[in-house]
């Protein structure tokens, strides 16, 4: 189970509206006419708690989750990209198995979410299915994979999830796999020097199905396999620049100018251990640490277990708050970087909500205009800041569809003679 935004208590306490956000009506007027797609949503997780609604309204300061359908609506998002995310397991036949399972399971649970409410919620796998959805006031919901550690050593059953509705997916997560080497493994080393074997293997069926490759939480040197060998695009789904901060999961702006030199797009991240260091807070971290050791993903949690870790998790923001949180502006440092490197049209938003993302000022979805606001007082265009909302990721998904339409339609080799 990823860790959800910390801070509760110290937020709870400054009881900032949603209004008093510093944005002006003709800010919020434009924020509205943009679709707004965000590329890391982990709300999946949500989906499978107990007593938990995405229809229904709930609070960051009480149950920390970030996304439901209500708060969409207040926070003008349009949709975005339902991550399949999951754990990081050994690398035998038996967790192979364990987290196929799994990842098909939450699969189904995002398109059990579309199945139940067709008024409010569409499923795209379309780059153009956007703009569509988007006029009827539905959410837009694409699929991700956040981890390809479900796939086993059997690349097809990528294909399996593309039917599911998966357009991207990344390869590895906090630590190195059978596809790719991770930017955060334990041990610091690499085990392949970029991606496997199979790493290659799954990224020439992405290609051949129309998914966009996702770099996100790869080493640098996975970073240059993609670029060298994709047909199309690569997407940085959650990340942020090493410049700002020196972090493992953040990108220097030598990897930023060869990614947008091909064509991609970083998607900036609010999850704050990315966008600066962290005050030592070794009580904290070490009842944090205990409290998630006791979930275990996939488990069955009762509404009574969960309504005790919430219990206890605000136990725990009270006696060991946050020292130094990090801020709206700590985000935006790492968003406009980006941007005054590689411009308009190789920057968007994949701010990991519900998975970790989330600072001081920026606490959940309903406070994403503060970011449209932040750009216009910048001075970018309609134009240019509906590029980063989804125009950016939106291309590189059309690329993809028209590279696997190329590949289904060319002409098999002529017999030789």
């Amino acid at each position: 189970m990823k860790p959800f935004p910390l801070g509760a208590a110290l937020l709870a306490s400054l009881s900032i509206p949603v209004q008093a956000q510093d944005v002006s009506k003709a800010t919020l007027k434009l924020h509205q006419s943009l679709i707004t797609l965000d590329t890391h949503l982990d709300t999946p997780a949500s989906l499978d708690l107990p007593g938990w609604s995405i229809e229904d309204e709930h609070d960051a300061t009480v149950d920390y989750t970030q996304v439901d359908l209500p708060r969409m609506k207040k926070g003008g998002l349009d949709g975005g990209f339902f991550a399949i995310y999951t754990t990081q397991g050994p690398l035998t036949r038996e967790g192979y198995e364990k987290a196929r399972d799994f990842a098909i399971l939450r699969g189904m649970s995002i398109r059990t979410m579309v199945a139940a409410d067709p008024a409010n919620f569409t499923l795209a796998t379309k780059a153009s299915d956007a703009a569509g959805i988007a006029a009827t006031r539905k959410r837009i919901v694409y699929m991700s994979i956040e981890n390809a550690y479900p796939l086993g050593e059997d690349v097809s059953l990528i294909d399996l999830f593309f039917h599911m509705g998966v357009r991207v997916s990344g390869f590895a997560h906090f630590a190195n796999n059978q596809f790719a080497d991770s930017a955060t493994d334990p041990s610091k080393q690499a085990k392949w020097g970029g991606l496997s074997p199979l790493g290659k293997q799954l990224l020439v069926e992405m290609n051949r199905l129309g998914i966009v490759a996702d770099a996100s939480h790869s080493s640098d040197a996975v970073l240059d396999d993609l670029l060298a060998l994709s047909k199309t695009p690569v997407l940085l789904t959650h990340s942020g620049c090493k410049a700002v901060y020196d972090h493992p999961r953040n990108i220097d702006d030598a990897h930023l100018r060869a990614l947008a030199a091909k064509g991609g797009v970083i998607q900036m991240n609010a999850y704050g251990t990315y966008l600066k260091a962290a005050k030592p807070n070794p009580e904290r971290q070490k009842a944090m640490t205990a409290l998630f050791a006791q979930m275990r993903e996939g488990a069955k949690v009762s509404v009574e277990a969960r309504a005790a870790f919430l219990r206890k998790r605000h136990e725990i923001d009270t006696l060991y708050p946050e020292i130094d949180p990090p801020t709206f502006d700590d985000f935006l440092a790492h968003l406009f970087h980006a941007l005054k490197l590689v411009g308009p049209d190789h920057v968007g938003i994949g701010l990991d909500w519900d998975g970790g993302g989330g600072v001081r000022g920026l606490e959940d979805v309903t406070k994403i205009p503060r970011i449209t606001e932040a750009l216009v007082k910048a001075g970018y265009s309609e134009t240019e800041i509906g590029k980063i909302w989804s125009g950016n990721v939106l291309r590189l998904l059309k690329a993809a569809e028209v590279e696997a339409a190329a590949q289904r339609n060319k002409a098999p080799p002529a017999p030789q003679s």
